[in-house]
């Protein structure tokens, strides 16, 4: 196997983006998993070879081999070697690649990453290509392997390892469903009863709001469950860490809420065990928090208060390829979305042009594009509540540190949650009684920029988290099910 880091400009011509591949002509009923290091910094992205595993049935459809979608900053693209024939391809996101838009990246710190991408296991020699959007968001190489299958190298070891797997919901056929594996981090071997009552419980959450709810028919979901030596999550800032089996951790990318996992290894292992497209990871912890990557993984918390809300935004994104639609809360990306590029996510977007907007078939009756929605007021009331919440959040983990004792903390936390419930409440009356809610248009703000990005509407589940309104409306809804229709292929 060779592998090159040479980046260059790599076309995916158009017609194949809708061509069928027969499946039995390339590939086998099984998984290959590659697993790989992603290493590097703001400027620097190196991707290299760690091991590949041929694990159980692939779980895509046979239909759709071809992504057509064009969501993720990544892509895995399969090529036959003996005649160059693109035979399959997948967008997705990671960790790095987020890392990378952050200021320690920028600033040259290098970082590195394990990931994995899962492709059909191939009948005959076939060439990987791992692509990156460059800054003009066009697919670039960033490296390739050369993999036979008859290599001994590829590990053919079964994935079984004796953890509970818990049929949630069981629609049939894998190639003809979304499957989706919760895998639970953070539950003690005495706490298997309390997973099993928190995947029953997201297992229907999911499904209570559109296009979901219409189209359970359409997905199978598994539980796992693996013991953790101990409850919890990590809480670096609390200087609070709990041994968990796969290390979940708040304050990832050093964002306070921002709850992600970095061993992908252990969360593959785990996963290898039932067929599945997509991994999401509940924790078990009270905290509100979580965090996703699209075609990769979303993370929520079991408890939370807003957990159920966390679970439809993060597989938003995760499932649904949609963007955040906020931009007052405070994040630790720079240049997520560079000036004078259009985002390739279906929900935002540069253009308020309303002959060129992307959902201008959706735009309802009578609002104008852009859409006047009363910026300036919700600005300054987002403003008043992130900065409540940064400056609680930095006392909270000092006082943690300096061992205040624990009714001191209680207080401050109690004034805390009153001046927060305050701001809250007038937030809430605001999209109440917005006369645009639900409406359908180009709002400016969103994809953590104030200005320059729409969004569709004033507000949404990919928006924010505090009001009643849970609803993802018409342009997140439709992304959502041509995702669902790709991996069904109905």
């Amino acid at each position: 196997m060779k592998t090159t880091a040479i980046v260059f400009f790599l076309l995916l011509p158009s017609l194949l983006l809708g061509q069928a591949i027969a499946f039995d002509d390339y590939f086998v009923n099984k998984t290959l998993r590659i697993d790989y290091y992603h290493v590097g910094n703001g400027e620097e992205e190196l991707v290299t070879l760690d091991h590949m595993y041929k694990q159980g049935i692939w779980a895509g459809n046979p239909l759709h081999l071809i992504d057509p979608l064009g969501y993720g900053r990544y892509s895995v693209a399969v090529y036959d070697s003996a005649t160059d024939q693109l035979i399959y391809s997948k967008g997705y996101d990671s960790y790095f690649g987020e890392y990378k838009t952050t200021g320690p990246a920028k600033d040259g710190v290098r970082r590195t990453f394990h990931e994995s991408v899962l492709i059909p296991f191939p009948l005959k020699p076939v060439r990987v290509v791992i692509q990156v959007r460059n800054k003009h968001s066009e697919f670039e190489k960033l490296t390739s392997f050369d993999i036979n299958p008859a290599d001994y190298h590829i590990n053919t070891e079964s994935p079984l390892r004796g953890d509970e797997v818990i049929e949630a919901l069981n629609n049939g056929d894998p190639h003809e469903k979304v499957d989706l594996v919760i895998v639970g981090d953070g539950y003690k071997s005495t706490e298997k009863e309390k997973f099993r009552k928190d995947l029953r419980r997201y297992a229907e959450v999911l499904f209570s709001l559109g296009p979901y709810k219409s189209m359970k028919k359409r997905f199978n979901i598994y539980g796992i469950f693996s013991a953790s030596p101990q409850s919890g999550v990590d809480e670096p800032r609390q200087g609070s860490y709990k041994k968990t089996l796969l290390g979940s951790s708040f304050n990832s990318l050093d964002s306070d809420r921002y709850l992600l996992v970095e061993d992908n290894k252990a969360l593959r292992d785990i996963a290898a065990q039932v067929p599945y497209d997509l991994i999401l990871i509940m924790v078990n912890s009270k905290r509100y928090g979580g965090g996703g990557f699209y075609g990769y993984y979303a993370a929520f918390t079991s408890d939370g208060g807003w957990s159920d809300y966390v679970v439809h935004h993060e597989f938003g994104h995760t499932f649904g390829g949609l963007a955040d639609e906020y931009y007052t809360s405070d994040v630790t990306y720079e240049d997520f979305y560079p000036e004078g590029v259009e985002p390739f996510e279906p929900n935002i977007t540069r253009v308020s042009d309303p002959d060129n907007l992307k959902w201008k078939d959706l735009v309802s009756e009578g609002v104008e594009v852009p859409t006047e929605w009363g910026k300036s007021t919700y600005d300054s009331l987002g403003a008043a509540r992130e900065a409540l919440t940064k400056d609680h959040n930095e006392m909270a983990a000092q006082l943690k540190r300096d061992g205040v004792p624990a009714d001191s903390i209680a207080r401050e936390n109690s004034a805390f949650q009153a001046a927060l419930k305050n701001l809250n409440d007038r937030i809430l009356k605001f999209m109440q009684n917005h006369p645009l809610r639900g409406k359908v248009g180009a709002f400016e703000g969103g994809g953590y920029l104030s200005t320059g990005i729409y969004r569709p509407t004033v507000n949404s589940i990919m928006n924010q988290f505090n009001t009643s309104d849970r609803n993802f409306y018409p342009v997140n809804e439709r992304a959502i099910r041509k995702v669902i229709e790709y991996y069904t292929g109905k």
